[in-house]
């Protein structure tokens, strides 16, 4: 231990006297952040959810300015240049990307010169552009012999200097037009169905948990007989009517499609209601009509924002799988589903014209389902770090 005489000699000029605030004792050095400003913070450190906004900005862009990038309407129709393959300048040397302007198929037949010949009818017997490769020369009997052919389509109907970035349909309709023209009608009625959702899923839900006793019993009632109709039998229903088209989805849409969100709402403002914010608003004389839009609608906002980003998706899916069945958008009208319908009838054919359009819905959903994702999980206290 050290001695008096050690602690006299530590120099005085060590030791400084400590300054006690009181001010600063509990003081807050960052500002405070609201939930919404935890939330955003969350929702941006997930990297695929805005990547999906990203991309998503990106095809409601495209779904406006898109079509007039080339001088091709919706309409502009000419049979002979039907069915001509994706050709994209530039790129169109490289073959991987399947945008060279060509069309390649495999055929067979006993002998080569006969799975040749198959081919050569196949491609208007425009010998001179078809390159032949030979895959099986086969042996007479059992196995067949396989060529593969290579139709170099633009130079055989003299269009070089013509470029179809996502090919033609049946009727030489340009589809880079035509698929963007359809997402544009997928993604209106996609909104409609968000702000049906909105407008009347959010009013009813949130009206029936919030005066709750007899009005809550006749509202669910009601919502479940309109729960127990199927989405289909009212667009049958409707097809007695109207025609297929966009106005005949959205009233099917009006008719059944706000149903969940109405009992999401229900339940989440029959939990908040008989918080103490809402006794204290009714004890400082506020109408019902201001207690549930200024105090309960901010307070399940998180939830209703999460399901309009999944009913958007579902509404798409809805369209496309009308459309293909033929009772949703038809011809010459486009929609995302009405050009996979067009391009499944020559499938084996022509793939491209499923392909692009399918891709187009799979990133739209999928898009659509990882920003909902982000957000469940940045409305999620427990994820807030």
């Amino acid at each position: 231990m050290a001695t008096n005489q050690q602690k006299n000699d530590v120099p005085k000029e060590l030791f400084v006297p400590h300054e006690r605030k009181e001010d600063t004792s509990e003081k807050i050095t960052k500002p405070s952040r609201s939930f919404f400003q935890d939330a955003r913070r969350t929702f941006f450190k997930n990297k695929m959810a805005v990547l999906s906004i990203i991309l998503m900005v990106i095809i409601i862009l495209m779904s406006i300015i898109g079509p007039y990038f080339n001088e091709y309407g919706m309409d502009d129709q000419d049979l002979s240049r039907a069915k001509m393959p994706p050709r994209v300048p530039v790129i169109e040397d490289l073959p991987f990307l399947g945008m060279n302007g060509t069309l390649t198929s495999e055929f067979k037949g006993d002998t080569v010169e006969e799975a040749t010949e198959n081919a050569i009818m196949r491609y208007d017997n425009a010998e001179d552009y078809i390159d032949i490769k030979v895959l099986s020369e086969g042996d007479g009997s059992t196995d067949s012999a396989e060529v593969s052919a290579t139709y170099h389509i633009y130079e055989a109907k003299d269009m070089q200097d013509e470029y179809f970035w996502l090919g033609t349909d049946q009727l030489g309709r340009d589809q880079w037009t035509r698929i963007w023209l359809g997402t544009r009608v997928s993604l209106i009625i996609a909104f409609v169905a968000a702000a049906i959702d909105l407008l009347i899923g959010v009013a009813y839900g949130g009206i029936s948990g919030y005066y709750g006793g007899r009005v809550d019993d006749i509202m669910q009632r009601i919502l479940e007989i309109l729960i127990g109709i199927p989405k289909l039998v009212v667009m049958f229903l409707l097809l007695i009517v109207l025609k297929p088209g966009i106005i005949s989805i959205v009233l099917a849409l009006t008719i059944t499609g706000w149903t969940g969100m109405a009992r999401i709402v229900r339940g989440e403002v029959l939990k908040q209601k008989n918080e103490e914010y809402v006794l204290a608003a009714r004890t400082l004389g506020q109408s019902n009509g201001k207690i549930i839009m200024k105090h309960l609608m901010p307070n399940v906002a998180g939830i209703i924002i999460i399901n309009i980003m999944f009913t958007i998706p579902d509404a798409i899916f809805f369209e496309a799988f009308l459309s293909f069945i033929g009772l949703g958008i038809v011809p010459p009208e486009a929609s995302l589903g009405a050009l996979v319908d067009a391009g499944f009838k020559v499938f084996r054919l022509y793939p491209y014209m499923v392909f692009y359009p399918a891709v187009v819905i799979s990133v739209i959903m999928i898009a659509f389902n990882l920003i909902g994702d982000g957000l469940r999980d940045a409305f999620d206290p427990k994820m807030h770090k």
